[in-house]
């Protein structure tokens, strides 16, 4: 029987339902999949944290499963040593005290991650395989600096959230070289770090159109009025807007524009034409939180929920369990360019809003790239059960 691969955890903090809780805690204590528990095919052998926060769990955990804590990301890379000495690093660079920028991004510090873990691949002759949580970065040229460099290196590379793999209500997978003529996602909460979890929600279904992905040639964040300005004029669907809502089990009710007193919607030109949307529905009476597709394909509507399910956060399971699959084989389950498109579009949108709401030309986010063949580990219901269930911590609940 082959040796467990041996794998680093890298976390900007550590403390309950922090990223690093609901990723990195399901890779030491196993994957709460519906139905049983899912041992780790893999184990975390190291850790860094940047921040140790008051309320941290992580140093405990770590002495819990016999897991070395170490005071630098080369050192948990090399144990101790002087070259590389695991086979795969886990990047958690979401949450904790890290400073905000005049346009309201936060400056994680992922790409400093990154570049640490390369500088030990370089220096030692050799790459495995990394995951990084979320966007890339708050910046394009960062992001794009990561993806050449993991490329120049041949480092197999993931990124992103949780949401492409989340459960879906009624289940929606376009086919490849599906004519999708418009698409909107719905979502709520922030722009920066919710915005990206919407962002993603649309490209993971959109890329999947006729001709595969390829690139995004202008962006707009429009916010208030504005919002329904643009969808009289066109510009996003209302009829879109309104099905995706509908998906959405803590949806809300009632007609958009009177609900929605909050609203904010990036508007996304692709270059092979096709318009599409994500709206940010906050300040919404009732509420609204939860995250819904919609689009038209030959005509007709299509429509899903992307649900999250609260404590033990089973699509994280799904999350984790492709990150382990690439760990284990050293292919990457999805393209890392969706996750770098997204990336770019998110600071152009954040650039649009921050310059009064103005349309940004992108010609430099020219991504182009095929979604998978083989689909990724996800659930296999619309709802999960049985251990994806059962809460890990009710006391923080």
């Amino acid at each position: 029987m082959s040796e467990c691969k041996k794998i680093a955890a890298i976390a900007t903090a550590y403390y309950p339902f922090s990223h690093a809780d609901v990723i990195i805690s399901k890779f030491l204590k196993g994957f709460p999949a519906d139905g049983e528990l899912q041992a780790p095919k893999v184990e975390i052998v190291s850790m860094y944290m940047d921040q140790l926060h008051d309320k941290d769990v992580g140093v405990e955990l770590a002495r819990e499963h016999g897991v070395e804590m170490y005071f630098s990301i080369p050192s948990a890379l090399c144990l101790g040593g002087k070259e590389l000495a695991v086979d795969g690093v886990l990047i958690i660079g979401e949450h904790g005290d890290y400073a905000w920028n005049e346009k309201e991004q936060h400056l994680y510090p992922r790409r400093y991650f990154f570049e640490q873990a390369c500088g030990v691949f370089a220096s030692s002759g050799r790459s495995v395989p990394v995951f990084t949580d979320k966007h890339l970065s708050w910046s394009w040229q960062q992001a794009k600096w990561m993806y050449d460099r993991a490329k120049e290196l041949d480092v197999p590379f993931m990124a992103g959230s949780s949401l492409p793999v989340a459960y879906r209500k009624p289940w929606l997978e376009h086919e490849l070289e599906t004519p999708i003529e418009e698409a909107l996602s719905i979502a709520y909460g922030g722009l920066d770090s919710y915005g990206f979890h919407a962002l993603e929600t649309l490209q993971c279904m959109v890329e999947r159109r006729k001709g595969g992905e390829t690139g995004i040639v202008a962006v707009q964040c429009l916010e208030g009025e504005a919002v329904w300005e643009a969808r009289d004029a066109g510009r996003w669907s209302g009829a879109l807007g309104a099905l995706a809502l509908a998906q959405v089990e803590a949806g809300g009710e009632g007609d958009l524009q009177e609900v929605c007193t909050e609203p904010a919607v990036f508007l996304l030109e692709y270059a092979d034409g096709l318009q599409a949307a994500t709206l940010m529905a906050n300040g919404f009476k009732g509420g609204m939180q939860g995250w819904g597709y919609a689009a038209t394909v030959a005509g007709k509507q299509q429509a899903c929920e992307f649900y999250l399910h609260g404590d033990p956060h089973p699509h994280f399971t799904y999350l984790g369990l492709n990150v382990q699959e690439m760990f284990l084989t050293g292919k990457p389950q999805y393209p890392i360019e969706r996750t770098l498109l997204v990336s770019g579009a998110l600071e152009a949108l954040m650039d649009s809003r921050y310059r009064g709401h103005v349309r940004v030309e992108t010609p430099y986010l020219d991504v182009a790239y095929t979604s998978y063949d083989t689909p990724p580990i996800r659930p296999g219901a619309e709802r999960p059960s049985g251990a994806a269930t059962e809460p890990w911590r009710p006391e923080a609940s």
